[in-house]
């Protein structure tokens, strides 16, 4: 591959104070899920959805926006999706009216369903889930809930790993049913050769992730393979919050994994401030599937740029409402995944060299420890 230039960060967009809807009470997000504003819901019919069209200068769409949990990658993704929308609205002379339906699922299946149990009663015309779990809760909700027509509203996921697998769509370029969106697959061969190109030498990697998340799947399956024909020993440890996640640190490096890597898990990169340090303390790397780990202290977070990612969801979700398409034809949407984002904080507490990613990937991205992209 072709030398790429080393970069610094570019500076990402700017988080929003709360991911709740405006006007909300903040705070629970079950009791900011009951607080959408569904006073169009008794009047809606089949033909408030029918009637609309791109020539409607002026017209309104409410569009959910439901983020799976916080996180600094999944925060980027919604505030570049809102600033999509934001400039599509003034762009097309139609609002798309996303901020009093805007909310975290705070990784809760229950507040999740409450979520989406307000969406369809408020009428929205399109749902955006950010991450896999919180797709497959407002798929499935939509698929229960036909509008008065029969017709399902829309749905265009982002930041969902493996959309197949998931079961979210038949095919990646033909979904199949009211559903599309943004996929944030990772390569994961290309992060095991950079692991190995910076110490060819290591004999045990750790396997660090959340068995509940379909996200890691496909990702898991993929590391064991690549260590099986490369003779490298795997050990698995798993978590389903911080407190077993940062057991699941614990273990193993008591297990003496000289490496440690992080598919595109969501409980995991919420847990990261709270591991990286032992893993510094170590002297091991902590290779994650998107650049918020390494922003949160791991060595090396490796994936796509998510503010391009919520960009490109935000444009299929106006697409759908403003141009008429269709999500059952509209392909599944993927990102250039060779972006390496490496903490030189961390890098030079374990000291290990890095210089060598430049080669390998598509663009080398220095940054240091913080809790959120400025």
């Amino acid at each position: 591959m072709k030398n790429k230039t080393m970069t610094l960060l570019l500076t990402g967009a700017v988080l929003t104070a709360a991911l709740t809807a405006c006007g909300a009470s903040g705070g629970n997000a079950a009791d900011t899920a009951t607080s959408i504003d569904s006073t169009d819901t008794a009047d809606a019919s089949a033909d408030s959805h029918t009637d609309k069209s791109a020539s409607s200068d002026g017209q309104t769409y409410k569009i959910g926006i439901v983020q799976y949990v916080d996180d600094a990658s999944l925060n980027q993704i919604v505030t570049a999706i809102q600033a999509e929308l934001d400039e599509k609205s003034e762009e097309l002379d139609i609002l798309f009216d996303y901020k009093n339906y805007t909310y975290n699922g705070q990784a809760d299946a229950t507040t999740m369903n409450q979520i989406a149990t307000d969406l369809i009663a408020s009428d929205v015309d399109l749902i955006i889930p950010v991450a896999t779990p919180v797709a497959m809760v407002m798929q499935n909700a939509t698929a229960e809930n036909p509008r008065d027509d029969g017709s399902l509203i829309p749905v265009v996921f982002s930041a969902v790993s493996d959309p197949v697998g998931a079961g979210l769509v038949a095919a990646m370029d033909a979904p199949g049913s009211n559903i599309t969106g943004t996929s944030d697959a990772l390569n994961t061969d290309a992060v095991f050769d950079l692991m190995l190109a910076a110490d060819p030498d290591i004999q045990t990697v750790g396997l660090l992730y959340d068995k509940s998340q379909d996200s890691s799947t496909a990702a898991i399956a993929a590391a064991k393979a690549y260590c099986k024909g490369k003779s490298i020993t795997v050990v698995e440890k798993t978590g389903t919050n911080n407190g077993e996640i940062s057991l699941a640190a614990d273990a193993l490096l008591a297990s003496g994994a000289e490496a440690v890597f992080t598919p595109t898990d969501n409980n995991v990169m919420t847990a990261e401030l709270a591991i990286y340090e032992k893993f510094i303390d170590a002297k091991v790397p902590h290779y994650g599937g998107a650049d918020s780990f390494a922003l949160n202290g791991a060595f090396m977070g490796y994936g796509v740029n998510y503010v391009e990612l919520g960009t490109a969801t935000a444009d299929m979700a106006v697409d759908i409402l403003a141009d008429g398409k269709d999500p059952a034809s509209m392909g599944v949407q993927t990102m250039d995944n060779g972006i390496a984002t490496v903490n030189t904080e961390t890098a030079e507490a374990i000291g290990l060299d890095y210089h060598m990613f430049a080669d390998k990937c598509s663009s080398l991205v220095e940054i240091q420890t913080a809790e959120e992209f400025n």
